[in-house]
């Protein structure tokens, strides 16, 4: 994925985002040169412990990722949210004609490069479930997953779980952060007229963006932007 400098997240901000999202794309390379394999997933991410850089989730044992995890455990985790197309019209500069503006894509992308660790053992995936169902089912009474018991204890052999140890991030906020502020106010009114599924939130990412620029000089990152991937 291409970052621009001005279009990369900082860790807080990627953090941040990131913990109130629970559903991306998990990819794995496919063995001897296949196609990629594309699992959609949940996942979890809690960021309340800034130490701890590791996401959870589990998938159905007879998924095909299983076999390409145990050839490669370097896998990607895409969780992309809060985009919206941005007509020409909108972005033209001043004294161009508006069907010579430029059209563009506003969106939030944060890319997890992991490293996996299968977990098959019965009550290491029961206590992965029971934090999963705490965080996706929060007002449901909910009982401690034991192996062998009714009623999910006796499911966990047709499950398999992984733990994600994050070692890459690539973060990125596309969204006009190298025009003028002038424009992203224009462009965040114009979202909210328009008022598509998508638009209010890829709004509140522009106009955040566009405050921090103020915060930071110029630069929505809050710094001199690097293009290397953040390491951990």
């Amino acid at each position: 994925m291409l970052i621009h400098p001005w279009d990369r997240g900082t860790d807080d901000e990627w953090r941040h985002w990131l913990a109130r999202r629970d559903f991306g794309l998990l990819a794995a390379n496919g063995p001897d040169g296949a196609a990629p394999v594309l699992v959609p997933t949940h996942f979890l991410f809690d960021d309340s412990d800034q130490d701890s850089d590791e996401v959870l989730l589990h998938l159905a044992r007879p998924n095909p990722v299983w076999a390409t995890i145990e050839a490669n455990p370097r896998l990607t985790l895409a969780v992309t949210d809060d985009y919206a197309f941005v007509p020409g019209p909108w972005r033209a500069p001043d004294g161009t004609p508006p069907e010579e503006g430029v059209p563009t894509s506003y969106y939030a992308s944060v890319h997890l490069v992991c490293c996996a660790t299968v977990v098959d053992d019965p009550a290491e995936k029961a206590a992965l479930l029971d934090r999963q169902v705490r965080r996706f089912q929060p007002d449901t009474a909910h009982r401690p997953i034991v192996p062998g018991q009714a009623p999910f204890g006796r499911m966990l052999s047709g499950i398999r779980g992984l733990r994600l140890q994050i070692t890459e991030v690539l973060p990125k906020f596309k969204y006009d952060d190298k025009k003028p502020v002038e424009l992203q106010t224009e462009v965040a009114e114009r979202l909210r007229e328009r008022d598509r599924p998508r638009d209010p939130g890829a709004r509140t990412q522009l106009l955040r963006r566009r405050d921090a620029r103020g915060d930071a000089g110029g630069d929505a990152s809050g710094g001199a932007a690097s293009t290397t991937p953040v390491a951990y």
